[in-house]
């Protein structure tokens, strides 16, 4: 059975504090520092962690200066401020903390779960003033979307977005639509279906969903993909699924959908570098997005897992590349690997594909179980990590005083859309 282990945070900085670049421990030393250090570089980035090597977009939000008292404060007096400001606020806020965020940070919540589940919990609490959404910026996007007319939608870092929402962007996105319609045309065919049905995972801007919304389409989560599919393909040809390439084609594969008929669209080339042939055949046409996160996991990680802990299960996300889907024994959302964990019988042992604050809060809360990570370096989300508690209580001292700070505002020119298609999977149930 799994003993206590320590939050990533206190185990990243007590692994730097011995070891300064922590070689092989931690993918990125840096991890230690406070996320308001990266706020002030020259030119953004997504920080350290997982990300730290994708390329961001010149005009990616930017946080500005944190003020100095909060980034000094100790562990406690962060702690004794914020539960201050959340009981002098009452109802008037509540707070979203996103499973992959660190425990500091969760510990706050009124509600935790995957952007989903946020986005629904949001909808409970028409009584809040102020939504203050620990996750990133898409998120946070995905709440204004959804809140009531007099809600604020608060994200704590501006400069928590995600680098795989933004390998999809609405220029790159337009332009692959006009080149595929000019393919496909536009006329239905004899059993009523458009030539091609556009559909966005939750992880993408506002603008992406408004632009489903706007040509038929619909958003996804990592739970209702298939459904989403099977919605999609009884109103459409094919699909271009985007951003995600991983969980396209993991989902499409798993409905039957052969691998040679869902090419690969990769922005800024002609055709996203496919024969018009190839595209006439697709059924699925994948973007060429990622999660860096889920990329880190291979096939060589299950395989030693396994020579470990022969009795043990692996579980995945369907963000993960293809070969690790198939080699594990289950993927699913974030919920799924939750709930699979719950219903097991005590003395089980788990290794899991997903983002390691999670799988060590599991760790945590069901010890009753052998739960691990299947990476061995601890390499949390970069744009996740970016929420500090510190952020948290300046977002949160700024309410009490009567000032919104960092609102994330979706104007009705997107939003009326990106509802349309927001609605429209929300009514696609597994």
């Amino acid at each position: 059975m799994s003993t206590p282990t320590l939050s990533v945070d206190s185990e990243i900085q007590l692994i730097t504090a011995q070891s300064p670049d922590a070689t092989g421990a931690v993918c990125a030393p840096e991890l230690a520092d406070g996320p308001w250090v990266f706020d002030l570089e020259p030119a953004p980035s997504y920080g350290p962690g997982a990300s730290m090597a994708d390329p961001i977009p010149a005009g990616a939000p930017r946080q500005g200066q944190l003020p100095d008292e909060y980034k000094t404060a100790s562990k406690d007096e962060l702690d004794a401020r914020i539960l201050a400001a959340k009981a002098t606020l009452g109802d008037r806020v509540v707070v979203l903390g996103h499973f992959y965020q660190r425990d500091e940070v969760v510990k706050y919540a009124d509600f935790v779960g995957d952007s989903f589940q946020l986005a629904n919990a949001a909808l409970t609490v028409p009584q809040a003033e102020a939504i203050v959404f620990c996750g990133v910026h898409f998120m946070a996007e995905t709440a204004d979307i959804l809140a009531g007319p007099t809600q604020s939608v608060i994200l704590p870092n501006l400069a928590a977005g995600c680098s795989m929402a933004d390998m999809a962007d609405i220029d790159s996105v337009e332009e692959a639509w006009a080149q595929l319609t000019e393919i496909y045309g536009t006329e239905p065919d004899a059993d009523g279906r458009v030539p091609i049905i556009p559909v966005t995972y939750m992880n993408s801007a506002a603008d992406l969903k408004g632009f489903c919304g706007r040509h038929g389409g619909i958003v996804c989560t990592s739970s209702n993909a298939a459904t989403v599919l099977e919605w999609a393909f009884e109103r459409g040809q094919r699909v271009l699924f985007f951003p995600d390439q991983h969980l396209g084609r993991n989902t499409a594969k798993a409905m039957g959908v052969p691998l040679e008929r869902m090419p690969m669209w990769k922005p800024r080339k002609a055709l996203g570098g496919n024969t018009p042939e190839e595209l006439l055949d697709a059924q699925v046409v994948l973007w060429h997005g990622f999660c860096s996160v889920h990329k880190r996991f291979s096939v060589a990680q299950i395989d030693r897992a396994r020579a470990e802990h022969p009795d043990v299960r692996v579980i995945v996300h369907p963000e993960c590349p293809m070969p690790v889907v198939d080699a594990a024994d289950a993927a699913g959302s974030t919920d799924f690997i939750v709930k699979a964990i719950q219903a097991a019988p005590a003395g089980s042992t788990f290794a899991i594909g997903t983002e390691i604050n999670l799988v060590q809060r599991l760790a945590n809360e069901y010890p009753q179980h052998t739960i691990f990570c299947l990476d061995d370096v601890i390499c949390p989300c970069s744009t996740m990590y970016r929420i500090h508690p510190g952020y948290l209580a300046w977002v949160l001292e700024e309410l009490v005083a009567g000032r919104v700070v960092n609102q994330i505002t979706v104007g009705d020119d997107v939003a009326v859309p990106a509802r349309v298609a927001l609605e429209r999977m929300l009514a696609a149930r597994p």
